[in-house]
């Protein structure tokens, strides 16, 4: 069983930054990598993706002020999020997609899936 782990959460005021990590137990080869968050009441949606040469996309709503990066010798996944808003508020998990060339932050083409980590971002 594939085991991802997120860390880093937390709370912090509107324009603050928190940087998320993500370790995972797979030990091969990992093609496209993401992260997701899911708000009360609300449906989960990409956040951003990351394929194995570092090609990234991002949603609109966080683009310019979140970054991806990953570490494809520990297949870690970090995300850096600066200028944050109370509408980032949210469950964040991160994802892999072991096989799929194609990397876009649709949760459809995710296979595995950490337990989340919260950030709670106040006015």
């Amino acid at each position: 069983q594939v085991q991802l782990v997120e860390s880093g959460g937390g709370s912090v005021q509107a324009g603050g930054s928190l940087s998320l990590s993500c370790t995972t137990s797979y030990t091969y080869n990992i093609e496209c990598m993401g992260w997701f968050r899911q708000a009360p009441g609300k449906e989960r949606e990409g956040v951003a993706a990351i394929g194995h040469d570092g090609t990234t996309s991002y949603s609109d709503s966080v683009k310019g002020r979140f970054t991806a990066s990953r570490d494809n010798g520990k297949n870690t996944l970090t995300l850096q999020m600066n200028g944050l808003k109370p509408e980032d508020t949210a469950m964040y998990y991160c994802a892999v997609a072991p096989g799929k060339l194609r990397c876009h932050p649709r949760p459809d083409i995710f296979d595995y899936w950490g337990q989340g980590t919260q950030v709670t971002v106040s006015s």
